[in-house]
């Protein structure tokens, strides 16, 4: 009775029937127990339905399949089959249960056409819970559920089912009363013997509809891909397509086999590759150098429907740069107090095999990328060499020149001088130093400055301070400053990240 997957129309029903239920506990009246009977009736024509459309679908599977795969379908056919007959006991002892509760309610009226007692309240309690028939079907539904889950092949399959046949106990309620058990919920003592033929009719429709989807989802192992190898080419693979000098050239030739109908799941670090007659085509990434390394996943279904999967040998190529390289000389240049990133690769060495050295300065990183390390002005030089032919071979260097950072421009209430609002200069409390189109991460700091406010027909105030901030008596004086009023920096001082003492040029701030 827990939810599963259902119809619109079907998830209507359920809640219908749960407020009917509730209501019941008031009273009993005519209306509610014709709603219980209309929606009996409808479950059992839903009921009908999906019995018509799994026997139209073993009809289509035994004009199909069946004849042209006999061998491979009969045992597929067969566990659908026990499908079915695990789908029909349980059927068959609620159609029984149905038929005694019905005896026992006075038969049939035919006025109503519904049971002639259906208002009664204590045939239902008397078998279902005192005769224990609510806990034998209670054993029989989740028996059902457990035999239709395990006619499924795998667990895959068994978790993309989401069946409504179920027999759980209702969640406990603050203040409801005690704890009722799944039989005493639907059954118990409250229950109209109209509304308990309701619940088992809703049980027969679960069941239904948890037999078609099992059905269903045997019959479609017929639908999986059988491998006929059809085609045949001769192939020739090399580890490697670029090679150097004095390096050997090998291959391997072989015969390959493949089905030309079959399209295969072919992936290349997880991303799926094109499949056209059942080979696949890789393009790879050619946007970077050095010695790239890929390897396919093959997998298919085999003529038993089972999941197959192989995997290809690494293969490698190389991507290298044009032979004509035009190199900017003058601006190949390595920056004292930053870490300087520099990238290295050769054609044909892999990056692992590359051996980077540095004179005039120090040099950390691997596999192609690396941060130079320098400390005074003049000139540093990187020495590249490889393994090639499993010989270290000197491969070239390059030669760059140290320079001290560039320096920075003071800053204070975001400018460098000219106007700002007087409001805007006494909100500050910051002298700053940025650099401006420089591509390094580096900071400067300010260590001291001079602070001169002049305001018209007044003496100027001169102030001074270690450290970026305004001291106590700057802000005071700060706190005066009105439109009119010239506000200057000088004699600052800022250290960067090289160490150095830069002193900068003065801010002159007019405020309006």
């Amino acid at each position: 009775m827990a939810g599963g997957k259902q119809t619109p129309r079907q998830r209507m029903m359920g809640i219908l029937y749960l407020v009917l239920l509730g209501l019941v506990a008031l009273s009993v009246p005519d209306n509610l127990l014709d709603a219980f009977k209309n929606i009996k009736n409808s479950l059992d024509t839903s009921t009908s339905n999906v019995d018509k459309g799994i026997n139209d679908t073993y009809s289509a599977f035994e004009k199909s399949k069946l004849k042209e795969q006999h061998d491979r379908a009969q045992p597929i056919y067969d566990r659908a089959k026990k499908a079915t007959t695990v789908a029909k006991a349980l059927n068959d002892y609620i159609q029984a249960l149905r038929e005694q509760l019905t005896a026992e309610g006075g038969g049939i009226n035919t006025t109503t056409n519904d049971v002639e007692a259906r208002d009664n309240l204590d045939v239902s309690p008397r078998i279902m819970i005192t005769q224990k028939k609510g806990e034998e079907l209670r054993q029989k539904i989740n028996e059902t559920r457990a035999s239709l889950l395990a006619l499924l092949k795998n667990d895959k399959e068994r978790a993309g089912v989401n069946f409504s046949l179920d027999a759980v106990d209702p969640p406990s309620t603050a203040g409801q009363g005690p704890h009722k058990s799944w039989e005493e919920a639907y059954f118990g003592d409250g229950i109209p013997l109209g509304a308990t033929m309701t619940t088992l009719a809703k049980i027969q429709t679960d069941n239904k509809n948890a037999e078609n989807e099992v059905v269903k989802k045997i019959l479609g192992e017929a639908e999986q891909a059988q491998v006929n190898l059809d085609k045949f080419n001769a192939v020739a693979v090399a580890p490697t397509s670029y090679v150097l000098i004095g390096q050997p050239y090998t291959a391997e030739v072989f015969l390959t086999a493949y089905d030309s109908h079959l399209s295969p799941n072919i992936t290349v670090g997880g991303s799926p590759v094109a499949v056209d007659a059942g080979k696949g085509k890789y393009t790879g990434s050619t946007s970077s150098e050095g010695l790239h390394t890929w390897s396919a996943d093959i997998s298919f279904k085999d003529n038993d429907g089972k999941l197959q999967t192989y995997h290809t040998p690494p293969q490698t190529y190389m991507v290298a740069k044009p032979s004509a390289v035009v190199s900017p000389d003058k601006m190949n240049v390595l920056y004292i107090g930053v870490p300087n990133p520099v990238s290295v690769s050769a054609p044909g060495v892999a990056k692992s095999d590359l051996r980077v050295t540095m004179s005039g300065g120090s040099l950390s990183g691997s596999d192609g990328h690396y941060t130079a390390t320098v400390t005074s002005i003049g000139t540093a030089t990187i020495n590249v060499s490889g393994m090639v032919s499993g010989k270290l071979t000197n491969l070239g260097s390059s030669l760059f020149r140290t320079k001290r950072i560039p320096d920075p421009k003071p800053q204070f209430a975001g400018k460098s001088g000219g106007n700002t609002s007087a409001a805007n200069i006494r909100a500050q409390d910051r002298l700053f130093a940025k650099l401006e189109g420089f591509d390094f991460d580096a900071k400067f700091n300010v260590t001291r400055f001079t602070l001169l406010i002049a305001k018209p027909r007044q003496d100027a105030i001169i102030l001074s301070t270690t450290g970026g901030e305004l001291s106590g008596a700057m802000r005071s004086a700060m706190n005066g400053v009105s439109p009119g009023t010239t506000v200057v920096f000088k004699e600052i001082i800022a250290v960067g990240p090289d160490g150095t003492q830069r002193g900068l040029d003065p801010i002159v701030l007019t405020a309006n």
